[in-house]
């Protein structure tokens, strides 16, 4: 009988000492001894094609974070939304709960999930460049930092899609009277439609591979997008104005999914928030060199390119007042301030 119990105590003591090696060996392969060393392989979605200064960025981001990692980090970059399904609602729908794990979309998008990413884009709020970096570099990005990390999204840095201009195929535009019963193309989102019906036109929404049919048949008399979509398309075949009235600025977001980042290794973290501002910068550097051969290319095949007098402006700010009435308490005071330059 001792000697039973004493091969059993012997059992269980080796027994013991098994399961320690073996849960050893199992924190050390997920990573908890040294989370800076574990590798991943992410999915990134952008919005447009691989011709555009998003994919530009996007990719910088992909070559520099797969350089300072030796390959420990990589990061696979999707075009055209094909993450999902073309859809760019449901992309950042995506990031924020996890199946995709960073994207480059724009605050337009983001209001499908929350209107008061609509502030970003309110009408002639910022009027240049210089009031959009004081915005975005001080309060106001923080502010809406704040506001995507309630989404379940890391703001890594803002790029740009830039001012949205107008373009159609009746009149030059110069006050907003010049608007009236024109059949305008907008994003389909309720700020955009209450806007434009504010200035007298008769908003339609239609997809964006629509749009050049549309205007040559006459379906619709204009449209408006930031230059870059503009020359693009090349929408000067079948327009014959463009104003640059800067009048809703485009911002992108460089967003991570949260839950991800937050799992990150501190070193891991301060990587993808280094190199995800300069990537975001790089965005903004070369689509505002872009914009400006761009809109002389314009002028040269023919285009008939206003901006508006100052006067003129205010003319249009005075005419928007009541999407302010109606739009400040769903954006919230305190955030249209801090969008306000």
């Amino acid at each position: 009988m001792r000697k039973f119990l004493k091969g059993r105590n012997l059992l269980l003591a080796m027994l013991l000492i098994v399961s320690a090696i073996l849960a050893a060996c199992g924190g050390s392969s997920s990573g908890d001894a040294d989370d800076k060393e574990k590798s991943y392989k992410l999915k990134m979605s952008v919005t447009v094609s691989d011709s555009s200064t998003w994919y530009e960025a996007a990719k910088k981001l992909a070559d520099d974070m797969d350089k300072e990692t030796d390959g420990r980090i990589k990061i696979e970059v999707f075009t055209n939304e094909q993450l999902s399904g073309g859809d760019s609602g449901k992309a950042v729908e995506g990031l924020a709960k996890g199946s995709i794990d960073l994207t480059f979309n724009s605050t337009i998008i983001y209001s499908i999930l929350d209107q008061r990413f609509g502030v970003t884009s309110a009408p002639f709020l910022l009027k240049d460049h210089s009031e959009v970096d004081k915005v975005f570099y001080g309060e106001g990005g923080e502010k809406l930092k704040g506001l995507l990390a309630e989404k379940g999204v890391q703001a890594l840095g803002y790029g740009e899609n830039g001012f949205r201009q107008i373009t159609n195929s009746k009149r030059e535009i110069k006050l907003p009277e010049d608007l009236n019963g024109l059949k305008i193309r907008i994003p389909g989102i309720t700020m955009y439609t209450d806007l434009y019906r504010s200035l007298g036109t008769d908003p339609a929404t239609m997809t964006f591979s629509e749009v050049f049919t549309a205007l040559q048949q006459g379906t619709i008399d204009g449209q408006e997008n930031p230059i870059d979509v503009i020359a693009s398309s090349k929408l000067e075949e079948v327009q014959d104005y463009l104003t640059l009235w800067n009048y809703s600025y485009d911002p992108l977001v460089l967003g991570m999914n949260k839950k991800l980042y937050d799992s990150l290794s501190d070193e891991d973290r301060e990587l993808f928030d280094r190199l995800g501002k300069e990537a975001a910068a790089y965005q903004v550097k070369i689509a505002r060199e872009k914009e400006a051969s761009q809109i002389e290319d314009l002028k040269a095949k023919g285009m008939n390119v206003y901006t508006p007098t100052d006067a003129e402006l205010e003319a249009f700010k005075k005419a928007v007042q009541p999407i302010y009435d109606k739009y400040t308490d769903i954006w919230g005071e305190d955030l249209l301030k801090a969008f306000t330059p």
